[in-house]
């Protein structure tokens, strides 16, 4: 085994971290008796020789090992094997991917750089021996039979061949998720394949009905609407929901040949190992690998459901279904009112990623997922809280469902969680925190006195319950004392930022002036660690309470001469909402528009110069040259403001909707300004026409998202309506 594997000069090799002179011992790794050593040789290579799915020279000398060992019946946890070599040689390289020419860890000369060749060398050497997982998909191993179907539909250089073998296979194959597997590779070479497609997608139909497990017609129906989506039925919510009420209902499968031996139809063939981390007598202590924990988290995640492997089928669906919105969300809804804690889960995860990425009308789907809260199930509770605490505004719907598990309420969930009987928990990050959060950012008052019991107690309150304060309105004046006392015990050391920031932002957010002491002892106490950042906050603060900081003036005033334009600018701002004297301020911001300062710097100036407004028309000078910056946000900024300051829009409004078409992530503070323009807009009509009809979210982004993301979306539609009513007023008036 491993011949030739001493004649390979591994040291001039490397991976991500060096010199590939250990890599022989993780390849041994690979082939030990012993399961620690094995996961710790796969967590190796995934960390090293294939880090974050780069391939390195040392990963090309690896491949024929690879491929060794998989050849080997010998070998346990070949599976793991096999889906390593799938992600080495299945990228797939195109004119876009230029970007895979860049830095990607140290290598064995600092170069830092990995050459897009070695990617097409990867898939090449695969390929060339890719026949070897053909022996694997009849074999007696589960894992491996379970790996093989995607290794070969990804890989193998004979794709007709490969798919005759796997719906032949399929007509054998006892074990579920296998069955799986076969059929999402079928979907795959139709993908890959555009030869092969025709024929594919109408066995995929066929099987669809015709399959008498109601599993392998989900999957074939989910794979049809993913290579052929014309296809997809008109009634395919009723048939997706029939189908899993169909398997919900299913008896219990009888132990399988192939290992599925506790019988509890979970699909994971007897997979789960018997692994332990504390080394108790008689387990096998494993080590603490990434690998490993991922391995553990999916176990967890599956852990007592029957079928867990209907989330990917649905998840499949829900991309193929795409924007047909509408059906997603009546699709969710059957999943939500299902009987099935897991099938609920499985929405609410689903939901989760369609409301970030599409608008609809979601008020039904928010109301039932905050019924989930009070299911026993805490896999359920977490899901549903997780989900709601992105949702802000759109989290309405299920504010009575998220008081009542705050209060102990039916189910009892809200009791489980708090054995304690008080909010203590609040001060942490645990299922009743959240649901808190989302109660506060869905703009509800019942969140108030839960967070004044929060506030009253002895430990950390969770940051973004402070900064939620913004979303209460009015109801907030309530936890001003509250803040005060929080604010005023904490210490002036390096952790002050940290610390104080949230409470500030919430006492602006409270408008609780009564603590101008507090924050007048935070501002003038800051230490030299972020001293500027402190200073901000407390400026920033003072100008929300307005006139009733006019103790705070001196203090300011000495601020405008700060270094630090953000300083500088929030304090003239802060001078200006509590003196309202222009002549104080606009000079000062006007020195930070000048040609040498930065861009950030320009915007930062800008920006209070327009919240000051007509009071600052003397700046419109200073400002007009930001409009012709190469920064776009510099331009959107003056652009903003010089309207603000002195009502030109022939110069503006250009400029604005010209950035709206260039950058979409500049359109929320866009749509405020023209929302304030009103009917000198009238030419922004039809780009606000045009967003408000869109269905995908304007900072939709696939594989990434951020806490802010929908709120931020539900805001420019808001300022978009707000916009065309001004402008559709005046033409009713006219």
């Amino acid at each position: 085994m491993l011949t030739g594997i001493e004649e390979v000069d591994w040291a001039s090799l490397g991976h991500a971290y060096g010199p590939a002179d250990d890599v022989p011992a993780l390849l041994r790794g690979l082939a030990s008796a012993d399961p620690a050593e094995r996961e710790a040789a796969l967590d190796g290579m995934y960390g090293a020789v294939h880090h974050q799915g780069d391939v390195y020279d040392s990963t090309l000398a690896c491949i024929p090992f690879l491929l060794e060992l998989v050849a080997d019946p010998a070998v346990q946890d070949r599976g793991g094997i096999v889906e390593l070599l799938t992600s080495i040689g299945g990228i797939e390289l195109d004119d876009e991917d230029d970007d895979l020419d860049g830095p990607a860890g140290p290598g064995p000369d600092g170069d830092g750089f990995v050459p897009a060749a070695n990617f097409a060398m990867a898939a090449a050497a695969v390929a060339a021996g890719a026949d070897v997982f053909l022996g694997l998909v009849d074999g007696a191993d589960p894992e491996a039979r379970l790996a093989a179907p995607v290794a070969l539909a990804s890989l193998h250089p004979d794709p007709a061949r490969v798919l005759t073998l796997l719906r032949e296979r399929l007509t054998v194959e006892p074990d579920t998720e296998v069955r799986l597997a076969l059929v999402a590779a079928v979907g795959r070479i139709a993908l890959r394949h555009a030869s092969l497609r025709a024929e594919t997608v109408d066995w995929l139909g066929w099987l669809a009905g015709a399959a008498q497990d109601p599993g392998l017609r989900l999957a074939a129906l989910a794979q049809l609407a993913r290579c052929s989506p014309g296809r997809i039925p008109e009634d395919i919510v009723r048939w997706v929901t029939e189908l899993l009420e169909e398997i919900r209902t299913a008896p219990r499968p009888e132990p399988s040949a192939c290992g599925d031996g506790d019988g509890n139809g979970n699909g994971n063939g007897g997979r789960e190992r018997d692994r332990d981390r504390d080394g108790e007598p008689g387990s096998v202590r494993m080590p603490v690998t990434l690998v490993g924990q991922v391995r553990e988290l999916l176990e967890e995640h599956v852990a007592g459901r029957r079928t867990p492997w209907t989330e990917e089928l649905l998840r499949t669906l829900h991309g193929a279904l795409d924007d047909r919105v509408d059906d997603r969300i009546a699709l969710i809804l059957a999943q939500l009112r299902s009987p099935d804690p897991g099938q609920r889960a499985d929405a609410v995860w689903l939901c989760g990623g369609l409301i970030r990425l599409w608008r609809g009308r979601y008020e039904e789907v928010v109301r039932l997922v905050g019924e989930q809260l009070a299911d026993p199930d805490a896999r359920l509770r977490d899901a549903a809280t997780a989900f709601l605490e992105r949702l802000f505004e759109l989290g309405a719907p299920a504010a009575d469902g998220l008081a009542a598990v705050l209060a102990g309420g039916p189910g009892g969930a809200g009791r489980a969680a708090a054995p304690s009987g008080g909010l203590g928990e609040l001060t942490g990050r645990t299922g009743r925190d959240g649901a808190l959060l989302a109660l506060a950012r869905s703009g509800d008052p019942r969140a108030v006195p839960l967070l004044a019991r929060a506030l009253e107690g002895p430990g950390e309150v969770r940051r973004e319950l402070l900064y939620a304060v913004d979303g209460l309105g009015p109801a907030a004046a309530g936890l001003a004392p509250l803040l005060r006392r929080r604010l005023a015990a904490v210490e002036l050391d390096d952790d002050l930022y940290d610390r104080a920031s949230p409470l500030l932002y919430a006492l602006a957010a409270a408008r609780g002036g009564q603590a101008l002491p507090e924050v007048l002892r935070v501002l003038r106490g800051a230490p030299e660690h972020r001293r500027a950042w402190v200073r901000e906050a407390a400026a920033r603060t003072l100008g929300a309470f307005g006139p009733a900081a006019r103790e705070a003036v001196p203090d300011l005033r000495e601020l405008l001469g700060a270094d630090s334009a953000t300083v500088a600018t929030t304090a003239a701002r802060a001078l200006w909402a509590v003196e309202g004297d222009a002549e104080a301020v606009v000079p000062v911001l006007v020195r930070w528009l000048r040609p040498g300062a930065s861009g950030a710097d320009r915007c930062a100036a800008a920006q209070a110069l327009g919240a000051i407004g007509p009071a600052a028309a003397g700046a419109a000078r200073a400002l007009r040259p930001g409009l012709t910056s190469r920064d776009l946000w510099e331009r959107v900024r003056c652009a903003a403001a010089l309207w603000r300051v002195s009502g030109e829009t022939d110069r503006t409004l250009p400029v604005l909707l010209a950035a709206w078409e260039e950058n979409r992530h500049a359109r929320v503070d866009i749509a405020e300004c023209l929302a304030e323009m009103g009917p000198a807009a009238a030419a922004a009509q039809l780009p606000i026409l045009t967003e408000l009809t869109r269905r995908r979210r304007h900072n939709a982004r696939e594989g990434a998202s951020g806490s802010h993301d929908i709120h931020q979306d539900e805001k420019l539609l808001t300022l978009c309506r707000a916009a065309l009513a001004r402008m559709e007023l005046r033409g009713l008036q006219g």
